[in-house]
Protein backbone atom coordinates (compact mmCIF):
# COMPACT_ATOMS: atom_id res chain seq x y z
CA UNK A 1 0.00 0.00 0.00
CA UNK A 2 0.84 3.51 -0.93
CA UNK A 3 -0.04 6.71 0.86
CA UNK A 4 -0.07 10.12 -0.65
CA UNK A 5 -0.35 12.96 1.21
CA UNK A 6 -0.73 16.65 -0.26
CA UNK A 7 0.03 19.86 1.41
CA UNK A 8 0.62 23.37 0.15
CA UNK A 9 -2.62 24.82 -1.48
CA UNK A 10 -4.86 27.44 -0.44
CA UNK A 11 -5.71 31.44 -1.46
CA UNK A 12 -3.54 33.34 -3.83
CA UNK A 13 -4.32 36.20 -6.12
CA UNK A 14 -3.47 36.16 -9.33
CA UNK A 15 -0.32 36.25 -10.92
CA UNK A 16 0.66 34.67 -7.26
CA UNK A 17 2.54 31.26 -6.63
CA UNK A 18 2.52 28.03 -4.43
CA UNK A 19 4.93 25.41 -3.78
CA UNK A 20 2.50 22.16 -3.53
CA UNK A 21 4.35 18.94 -1.81
CA UNK A 22 3.71 15.62 -2.08
CA UNK A 23 4.47 13.05 0.89
CA UNK A 24 4.83 9.90 -0.36
CA UNK A 25 4.96 6.07 2.19
CA UNK A 26 4.52 2.73 2.14
CA UNK A 27 6.68 1.88 -1.24
CA UNK A 28 10.02 2.63 -2.56
CA UNK A 29 9.00 6.60 -4.34
CA UNK A 30 11.70 6.25 -6.42
CA UNK A 31 10.68 3.29 -8.29
CA UNK A 32 7.49 5.23 -9.63
CA UNK A 33 6.62 7.46 -12.14
CA UNK A 34 4.85 10.66 -10.62
CA UNK A 35 2.15 13.32 -11.86
CA UNK A 36 0.49 15.78 -10.99
CA UNK A 37 -3.71 16.21 -11.78
CA UNK A 38 -6.52 19.07 -10.50
CA UNK A 39 -9.77 18.80 -10.86
CA UNK A 40 -12.54 22.04 -10.92
CA UNK A 41 -16.14 21.45 -9.94
CA UNK A 42 -18.24 20.01 -12.39
CA UNK A 43 -15.34 19.04 -14.86
CA UNK A 44 -13.26 16.24 -15.72
CA UNK A 45 -9.58 15.15 -13.86
CA UNK A 46 -7.20 16.80 -15.80
CA UNK A 47 -2.98 16.29 -16.24
CA UNK A 48 -1.29 18.71 -14.87
CA UNK A 49 2.19 17.59 -14.79
CA UNK A 50 4.43 13.97 -15.03
CA UNK A 51 7.98 13.35 -13.62
CA UNK A 52 10.04 10.36 -14.29
CA UNK A 53 11.97 8.07 -11.75
CA UNK A 54 14.83 9.70 -12.14
CA UNK A 55 13.48 13.21 -12.35
CA UNK A 56 15.46 14.06 -15.74
CA UNK A 57 12.25 13.88 -17.42
CA UNK A 58 9.07 15.70 -17.32
CA UNK A 59 5.82 16.52 -18.99
CA UNK A 60 3.35 19.30 -19.09
CA UNK A 61 0.35 20.29 -21.23
CA UNK A 62 0.48 23.56 -22.93
CA UNK A 63 -2.38 25.19 -20.47
CA UNK A 64 0.32 24.89 -17.51
CA UNK A 65 3.91 24.42 -19.58
CA UNK A 66 5.90 27.91 -18.57
CA UNK A 67 3.97 28.57 -15.19
CA UNK A 68 4.54 25.14 -13.61
CA UNK A 69 7.68 22.78 -12.76
CA UNK A 70 7.10 19.63 -11.25
CA UNK A 71 10.21 18.02 -9.32
CA UNK A 72 11.25 15.13 -6.74
CA UNK A 73 13.27 14.73 -4.10
CA UNK A 74 14.15 10.89 -3.79
CA UNK A 75 16.04 11.00 -1.07
CA UNK A 76 13.04 12.38 1.11
CA UNK A 77 10.14 10.08 -0.92
CA UNK A 78 8.55 13.95 -1.67
CA UNK A 79 6.82 15.50 -4.68
CA UNK A 80 6.52 18.92 -5.56
CA UNK A 81 4.96 21.82 -7.90
CA UNK A 82 5.97 24.75 -8.09
CA UNK A 83 3.07 26.93 -9.63
CA UNK A 84 3.97 30.53 -10.75
CA UNK A 85 1.85 33.17 -12.99
CA UNK A 86 -1.21 31.23 -11.54
CA UNK A 87 -4.07 32.19 -13.27
CA UNK A 88 -7.95 32.35 -11.61
CA UNK A 89 -8.44 29.30 -14.53
CA UNK A 90 -6.24 26.93 -12.59
CA UNK A 91 -8.56 27.32 -9.53
CA UNK A 92 -9.20 23.47 -8.33
CA UNK A 93 -8.47 20.48 -6.01
CA UNK A 94 -5.56 19.50 -7.02
CA UNK A 95 -3.72 15.36 -6.45
CA UNK A 96 -0.96 13.64 -6.48
CA UNK A 97 -0.41 10.55 -8.01
CA UNK A 98 1.94 7.53 -8.47
CA UNK A 99 2.64 4.64 -10.90
CA UNK A 100 4.11 1.43 -10.41
CA UNK A 101 3.13 -0.82 -13.41
CA UNK A 102 3.28 1.84 -16.36
CA UNK A 103 6.98 2.13 -17.79
CA UNK A 104 6.66 5.89 -19.51
CA UNK A 105 5.47 9.27 -18.34
CA UNK A 106 1.39 9.07 -18.78
CA UNK A 107 -0.93 11.85 -19.22
CA UNK A 108 -4.05 9.34 -18.31
CA UNK A 109 -5.15 9.16 -15.18
CA UNK A 110 -5.92 5.28 -15.53
CA UNK A 111 -2.50 4.47 -16.02
CA UNK A 112 -1.70 5.71 -12.52
CA UNK A 113 -2.25 3.13 -9.26
CA UNK A 114 -2.51 5.36 -6.22
CA UNK A 115 -3.92 8.92 -5.94
CA UNK A 116 -3.71 11.26 -3.01
CA UNK A 117 -6.62 13.13 -1.23
CA UNK A 118 -5.75 16.53 -2.64
CA UNK A 119 -5.15 20.03 -1.98
CA UNK A 120 -7.39 22.81 -2.84
CA UNK A 121 -6.14 25.53 -4.82
CA UNK A 122 -7.90 29.05 -5.26
CA UNK A 123 -6.84 31.90 -7.26
CA UNK A 124 -8.64 35.05 -7.08
CA UNK A 125 -8.72 37.44 -9.60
Amino acid sequence: QVQLVESGGGLVQAGGSLRLSCATSGRTFSTSLMGWFRQAPGLAREFVAAITRSGLSTDYPDSVKGRFTISRDNAKSTLFLQMNSLKPEDTAVYYCAAAFTTPYMSRNPDSYNYWGQGTQVTVSS
